[in-house]
């Protein structure tokens, strides 16, 4: 995994000169995929003072409970300015209200979980209506 971040961020510094974005696909992940806070803090601080002045938002793509709350207790070590970037789309059509989407490469499995993800909120809600349309029985004693 750090070797893979340096890779992107050798990347980024050749590439970027204007502003940017990056879009993390955190849904599929399992938890233990995840990295820690102490490997998160590192890598943000080896990120050059540049890269970090032209990240223009930072979007999490479905965002776990997990990867939230790392992002809350990292708080205090991050810089406001960089914590404001943080963006969450909780959708693949979330994500493209705020980045066109023909510029995203969305990997196979980010795709399945968002369909999955969005085949069982239609489930839940079909079955809350159901629950709501049966007749509760009244108890007169």
């Amino acid at each position: 995994m750090e070797n893979l971040f340096l890779y992107v961020i050798s990347s980024l510094e050749l590439l970027v000169a204007e502003d940017y974005m990056i879009i993390y696909m955190n849904g599929a992940t399992p938890r233990r995929r995840m990295p820690g806070i102490g490997w998160l803090k590192r890598c943000y601080q080896m990120i050059d003072r540049r890269l970090r002045k032209n990240l223009k938002a930072m979007i999490i793509a479905h965002p776990s409970w997990f990867i939230r709350t790392v992002l809350a207790i990292s708080r205090p070590f991050i810089s406001e300015k960089f914590m404001n970037k943080i963006r969450y789309a909780h959708s693949l059509e979330e994500l493209a209200e705020i980045v066109p989407m023909e510029h995203v490469e969305v990997p196979e499995c980010v795709l399945q979980y968002d369909e999955d993800r969005i085949k069982a909120q239609k489930e839940r809600m079909e079955q809350e209506q159901q629950q709501s349309k049966v007749p509760k029985e009244k108890n007169f004693d």
